[in-house]
């Protein structure tokens, strides 16, 4: 039986293109998502957006100064709290 951590999707890198939040996954593939898909990432500057880091073994994205934390499986998962 494979452990949770192997069912869910983690990231091992994490940058930003514009307004886009870009992660490359362990399996190789790259993810991107808008910015403008939550509240608080909608209305930070690019240089708030840059200011992201990987947490919890790559399972969480974080921004201290926006005090943001979003899942990596949750953004896979197209659990996002704004239509586009």
């Amino acid at each position: 039986m494979k452990k949770i951590q192997e069912l869910e999707e983690a990231a091992i890198r994490v940058w930003i293109e514009g307004r886009m939040i870009m992660l490359e996954l362990t399996d190789g593939r790259i993810f991107g998502f808008p910015a403008d898909r939550f509240k608080l990432l909608r209305n930070a500057t690019d240089e708030q957006l840059r200011e992201v880091s990987l947490r919890l073994n790559g399972f969480a994205l974080r921004w201290e100064t926006l005090d943001e934390d979003i899942t990596v499986p949750g953004v896979v998962a197209g659990d996002f709290e704004l239509p586009l």
